[in-house]
C-alpha cells in the first residue's frame, strides 16, 4: 500500500532547509538541507559478554545519518547502473546459496538490495538503517507485499535487536577513496556477532589504488584561468586558486590516458578476516616508474570490490529455484541478469580509470605546483591514510614522495 497522507505530510514536513553543506553521505552531502528526527534514534544497546564491542553514538554520526535521509543520495546511488547492476548480478549468481536463508543487509537505505534477495528466495530479509529513510523503506516493502520475508530495523546495527544467526550479509558500505565515511566497521560487527560460519558477506573483498596522475585541462581550469580573465589580469587570484584545489581531495572522473604509472596497491581488504583495528591507519610504501613525459599534478584514488563466494559452497546443480510469486517482476530480471553472464565469471565493481563511471568517480589529491616527469623516471614515496582524530568517519592522508631528488609532502583531510 503507498503511504497515506497524513504519514507523506508529517514525513515531508521533517524537511529543515539549510544552506550549509551536512558531512557524510554517498552523494554530496545534501547540500540543500537535511531531515529533522521526528523519532527518538533506538537507545544504544548493552554489549553483552562475548559480543563484539558498540562504538558510542555520537554527534558526528547523527549528523551523518541524517545526511542519508536525503533522498537525492538514494536517487544517486540506484540509478547508478554499474553499482545497482553490480549488485543485482551478484544476487543472482549465489541465488543458491541465498534461496531459503536468512539475510543481513546493513545500510538497507530504500530497501532494494533486500527485495532483491527476497526475489531471488530468501526466507527473512532484516533491513537495518539509521537514517529516517527506513520509514520509508518500510512502505516500500509493503508495496511490494514482501512485509513477511523482510523486516526493516531502524536504527544503528550495532544498536538493534536480531534474535537468529544469519546466512549472508550484503551491504554497499563502499565510500570514497574505499574508507571514507567508515561504515566497513558496521560489516565487522554484523559478520562477528551474526554470520553464521561459513557464511557469505557480499562484497567479500574490497581493494584502494593509487597513482600518479597529469591532468593538464583540469589544471588550467581550476589555476590557469585567473592569469588571464577576457583580457584582465588576475594573477593575484592565483595564489588562493592553488590554495582552494590544493588543501582537500576533488571527486571527479579521471581519464586512463591521464595515469602515468601502474596502479598502486594501498589496502587490500578481505571482508572475511578484516578488523576494525587495522582500518584506523593504512600506511604503504611504493616505487613506480612514469610511462610518459608529462606535469605531474597529483595522485588519484580509486577501488574495486569482488563479490566472490565463501571457501566451499554447494553447488546449484539440479537444485530447483522457483520464482517468488509476489515478485514475479523483480524474479524474472535477476533470472535475465544470470543469462547474461557464465556461472564462473568473476563479478567485480571497478572505479578505475577508464571503467565505466559510477557515481564514487575519482578521488583526486592535486598538488599546489606541478612537477616535471620525464619517461623512465621513478616516483617513490610513502602513502598514510587514518580515521580522523576529530572524526572517524573522515579521513586524513599524508603522502610524501620524491620525483629526481626533489621531495614533496602532501596533507589532505576528507570530510
Amino acid at each position: 500500500m503507498m503511504p497515506d497522507e497524513n504519514f507523506a505530510s508529517s514525513f515531508a514536513a521533517r524537511w529543515i532547509e539549510g544552506p550549509g553543506k551536512v558531512s557524510g553521505g554517498g552523494g554530496d552531502g545534501g547540500g540543500f538541507g537535511y531531515w529533522q528526527p521526528r523519532t527518538q534514534h533506538l537507545p544504544q544497546q548493552q554489549q553483552q559478554e562475548g559480543s563484539p564491542a558498540i562504538p558510542p553514538y555520537t554527534d558526528f554520526d547523527r549528523s551523518y545519518f541524517r545526511a542519508y535521509s536525503d533522498i537525492a543520495i538514494h536517487k544517486e546511488m540506484i540509478q547508478d547502473r554499474v553499482r545497482t547492476e553490480t549488485y543485482l548480478a551478484a544476487i543472482m549468481k549465489y541465488r543458491h546459496l541465498i534461496f531459503d536463508k536468512v539475510v543481513l543487509d546493513v545500510g538497507c537505505g530504500t530497501g532494494i538490495l533486500a527485495i532483491f534477495c527476497a526475489a531471488a528466495g530468501a526466507k527473512r530479509v532484516y533491513a537495518v538503517d539509521a537514517s529516517e529513510i527506513a520509514e520509508l523503506a518500510r512502505h516500500v516493502v509493503e508495496d511490494n507485499n514482501l512485509s513477511d520475508r523482510v523486516t526493516v530495523l531502524f536504527g544503528r546495527v550495532e544498536d538493534v535487536s536480531i534474535n537468529e544467526k544469519v546466512d549472508i550479509i550484503i551491504s554497499e558500505w563502499m565510500g570514497y577513496m574505499l574508507l571514507h565515511e567508515n561504515m566497513l566497521p558496521s560489516i565487522i560487527f554484523s559478520r562477528d556477532k551474526w554470520l553464521k560460519p561459513g557464511g557469505l558477506i557480499l562484497p567479500s573483498h574490497a581493494s584502494l589504488f593509487m597513482a600518479p596522475v597529469t591532468y593538464a585541462d583540469r589544471y588550467h581550469e581550476r589555476i590557469g584561468f585567473w592569469r588571464d580573465v577576457h583580457g584582465i589580469k588576475m594573477s593575484a587570484m592565483l595564489q588562493l586558486a592553488k590554495h582552494s584545489s590544493h588543501r582537500e581531495p576533488h571527486i571527479e572522473i579521471i581519464p586512463r590516458e591521464n595515469v602515468v604509472t601502474r596502479p598502486i596497491l594501498v589496502k587490500d581488504v578481505d571482508c572475511y578476516t578484516v578488523t576494525i583495528q587495522e582500518l584506523e591507519s593504512v600506511t604503504t610504501r611504493f616505487c613506480v616508474t612514469s610511462t610518459l613525459r608529462a606535469p605531474l599534478h597529483g595522485f588519484a584514488f580509486w577501488f574495486d570490490a569482488a563479490f566472490g563466494g565463501p571457501a566451499v559452497y554447494p553447488s546449484e546443480q539440479h537444485l530447483q529455484l522457483p520464482l517468488m510469486g509476489p515478485v514475479d517482476k523483480i524474479s524474472r530480471v535477476l533470472c535475465h541478469k544470470k543469462q547474461e553472464m557464465g556461472s564462473d565469471e568473476e563479478i567485480m565493481l571497478s572505479t578505475a580509470p577508464g571503467k565505466p563511471p559510477t557515481h564514487w568517480k575519482q578521488t583526486m589529491l592535486y598538488l599546489y605546483d606541478p612537477m616535471t616527469l620525464n619517461k623512465g623516471q621513478k616516483i617513490a614515496g610513502c602513502v598514510t591514510v587514518s580515521q580522523s582524530k576529530e572524526n572517524r568517519r573522515f579521513l586524513d592522508i599524508r603522502l610524501e614522495f620524491s620525483v629526481g631528488g626533489r621531495t614533496r609532502v602532501k596533507v589532505a583531510e576528507m570530510r
